[in-house]
């Protein structure tokens, strides 16, 4: 709720500003990490998704979402359903203005907090776009973006941190993002993957990732950001920050031994693709619960998260839904993971914001049910509005690329350009030169020449 007379604090301010900052880091860092995870020849494509939702959900976000979701619609502020179609709209100015959380000053001017969310509004837009690579039209996505952030996630948003009923009503706890962003973005990566359909050659070919160092690059990248994501979400820096700064870390970590332990004994190695898999289960299984729980019981967590979402990711062989690069294995499974552990591990003695202890501590089942509800009512809401959206983007703009542009690859046919210059990497070295030059019905050579 805005406050319109307070006093700046610079320390808050900054910590939110920096805060911010990693957050839009986490986008790129999530186009490299998914952009390793996908094949060569449509590896922009792919980035590009990523990108295109900074450049569009930020514009939305201005224009209209930050104050559908955290703007207070009536005089009483009472609306439970979505916020002021008025209060932020992007054509306003509140300069002076000082944001409160909970009837309190946090220090922090309103506009600032309104670039904060926005960051949490652009990947998740972005995360959906794992689910469809390979196969989705650049515009097709484009549109689907635009409607999915003004249906889904601006209502949502408001539902769970901006006075909504699943918040207000039912006391569901969220303190990052493990409701509205990550079972929200997967809920939807699951419906467009199915109104899409399989990959051509999906399972009989491999698709296996053709950069490892960009995917690790990427999950590095995305786990620095997450601090920014956890721990910024306090809005202000004090203890609760700090307690959500070291279980991130700790569930982080805790959840790439837990993938990796599974590898190794399931595939006989463990992998850097997995680790790395591994650190984002981690990251989003801890979002919701960073700030309610203890650093023991986010060891526990980051455990459970990498070693399910390890499992998890197979389902979609069993069940026949082609998810690209697993958002519904890590961030749908891990994001109601990290939802429901409130319930079992959440406790008023790390937050005052948890008013009913979790079963662990005696308090009962009452709040793993309110987690429980919370989680499936945003998986219902974004799955069946990602649906209607992707049908109808499929039957009048199309959603899905040619089979043609599919198996060539992408990049060249929807961005004109490639990631890799391959013809080059040549360089007019002779022996490079005539190898290329070979026609293809030549012998291979003893290794003489």
């Amino acid at each position: 709720m805005p406050l319109a007379a307070a006093t700046l604090d610079s320390g808050n301010t900054s910590w939110l500003l920096v805060s911010t900052a990693l957050v839009l880091l986490m986008t790129p860092g999530l186009a490299l990490f998914y952009g390793g995870l996908n094949r060569a020849k449509s590896v922009l494509n792919m980035m590009m998704m990523s990108f295109a939702s900074i450049g569009l959900v930020s514009v939305l976000w201005l224009l209209y979402g930050f104050s559908l979701a955290f703007g207070t619609n009536g005089s009483s502020g009472a609306n439970t359903v979505i916020g002021s179609f008025t209060q932020y709209l992007g054509t306003k100015t509140f300069i002076p203005e000082i944001w409160s959380s909970a009837g309190t000053s946090t220090g922090i001017p309103t506009y600032v907090v309104l670039a904060f969310q926005m960051m949490f509004a652009v990947i998740t837009v972005a995360l959906i776009s794992g689910s469809i690579s390979d196969r989705t039209k650049f515009a097709g996505w484009l549109v689907f973006g635009f409607g999915w952030f003004t249906l889904v996630y601006v209502p949502v948003a408001h539902w769970v941190w901006g006075g909504g009923f699943i918040g207000a009503k039912i006391g569901a706890l969220d303190f990052a993002g493990g409701t509205a962003v990550h079972i929200n973005a997967g809920a939807a990566a699951l419906a467009l993957a199915l109104v899409l359909g399989k990959r051509v050659g999906w399972p009989r070919e491999s698709f296996k990732p053709h950069n490892v160092p960009m995917v690790a690059l990427g999950a590095g990248l995305l786990w620095f950001g997450w601090f920014g994501f956890n721990a910024g979400s306090e809005l202000t820096a004090d203890s609760t920050a700090a307690i959500a700064f070291v279980n991130t870390q700790v569930a982080t970590a805790a959840g790439l031994l837990g993938w990796i332990v599974v590898e190794w004994i399931r595939d006989g190695k463990p992998t850097m693709v997995g680790a790395s898999s591994g650190a984002v289960a981690g990251l989003v299984a801890i979002t919701p619960a960073c700030a309610f729980i203890a650093p023991y019981a986010a060891v526990l967590l980051g455990l459970v998260a990498g070693a399910v979402c390890a499992l998890a990711v197979s389902l979609k062989y069993k069940l026949g839904f082609d998810d690209s690069l697993d958002v519904v294995g890590v961030h749908f499974v891990g994001g109601w993971i990290g939802s429901l552990w409130i319930g079992l591990f959440g406790t008023h003695s790390v937050s005052s914001l948890v008013a009913h202890d979790g079963l662990v501590y005696g308090g009962g089942v009452g709040q793993l049910g309110r987690q429980a509800l919370a989680s499936l009512i945003v998986t219902v809401w974004s799955f069946g509005i990602a649906w209607l959206l992707g049908t109808l983007i499929q039957k009048t703009i199309g959603l899905r690329v040619d089979k043609e542009v599919e198996v060539a690859g992408i990049d060249l046919a929807e961005h004109a350009e490639t990631g890799y210059d391959l013809a080059g990497l040549t360089g007019g070295h002779p022996v490079a030169t005539r190898l290329t030059a070979r026609p293809a019905t030549a012998p291979a050579t003893s290794g003489k020449e």
